[in-house]
């Protein structure tokens, strides 16, 4: 998917961009696999701000996707690839063999016609959902378990992939997009490929307006704040934080403050201890 770039005949196209959509397929979504959603911009069970620049924006319909792709040993068809506004990958609409339709995630160099397959014994080919210890060596996956039969919950969004680094008794290896390195269950499931739509991430907005339809609401810094609203305000024109570290308008540390769990480390040790084992193996 490429991106159109506008001439700069109105302030607003001056940077505008948008992606381009013409490898879509021109139809409208299934019925069957659309609800309505109300979206909670924001707000908690008590109708609170929980979290800020949230609001407005365009309806949207949400598309039921199939993260836990259990239709095992069915042949599958890719009737369809289209635009999904709750999510920045592209979804592609499957017709079973036994007349029953479901979308997943698009990875790229899936086609319209082209078969897919869930299940142990799938061929290692793009689309194609089996467990994680069936999967080779360095392929490529997204729409990873956390636990087995529980659905994919990693590597969802557009242009991203995983990569299978090692194997070790009940565990597999995985490095994440992120370059985290993680342990797997061998029987949690993941899909083979990358997901589309990888342009997503360059695309320029060239207006406020355009965040506005997407949900987001304006941001404010807060060195230009009060002191009775952010850490950072106050003082006489542009004058600095006055503080010793970047803080949060709840007057907590920001920018470059760890805030991940200390058990999280026990992953690394065990990959390390994983590696060793291997290397013990090839000598």
């Amino acid at each position: 998917m490429g991106i159109k770039i506008y001439k700069p005949y109105t302030p607003s196209t001056r940077n505008k961009t948008v992606l381009d959509f013409s490898n879509l397929s021109k139809v409208k979504p299934e019925r069957s696999l659309i609800v309505s959603n109300h979206r909670a911009k924001g707000r908690n069970n008590q109708g609170h701000i929980t979290i800020r620049h949230k609001g407005g924006g365009h309806k949207r319909r949400y598309r039921i996707i199939d993260f836990k792709r259990n239709k095992f040993n069915i042949e599958g068809t890719v009737i369809s690839i289209e635009y999904d506004p709750n999510r920045n990958s592209n979804i592609a609409l499957i017709c079973y063999t036994d007349g029953e339709k479901k979308y997943i995630l698009h990875p790229e160099k899936l086609n319209i016609g082209d078969k897919i397959f869930s299940g142990a014994q799938s061929k290692i080919q793009v689309g194609n959902a089996l467990p994680l210890e069936n999967i080779p060596l360095g392929t490529d996956i997204h729409n990873i378990e956390l636990f087995p039969g529980k659905g994919g919950q990693l590597v969802r969004s557009a242009g991203t992939s995983a990569k299978i680094m090692a194997k070790e008794n009940n565990f597999v290896v995985l490095r994440l997009s992120s370059k985290e390195i993680r342990l797997f269950k061998k029987e949690c499931f993941a899909t083979i490929g990358k997901v589309s739509n990888s342009d997503f991430y360059n695309v320029s907005l060239g207006k406020a307006g355009r965040k506005r339809w997407l949900g987001i609401r304006p941001t404010v810094r807060g060195s230009v704040m009060n002191p009775c609203d952010h850490p950072h305000g106050g003082g006489e024109g542009r004058s600095p934080i006055g503080k010793p570290r970047p803080l949060t308008p709840w007057g907590k540390p920001a920018l470059g403050f760890k805030t991940r769990k200390k058990e999280k480390k026990v992953i690394y040790l065990l990959f390390v201890h994983v590696k060793k084992n291997l290397s013990k193996k090839k000598l």
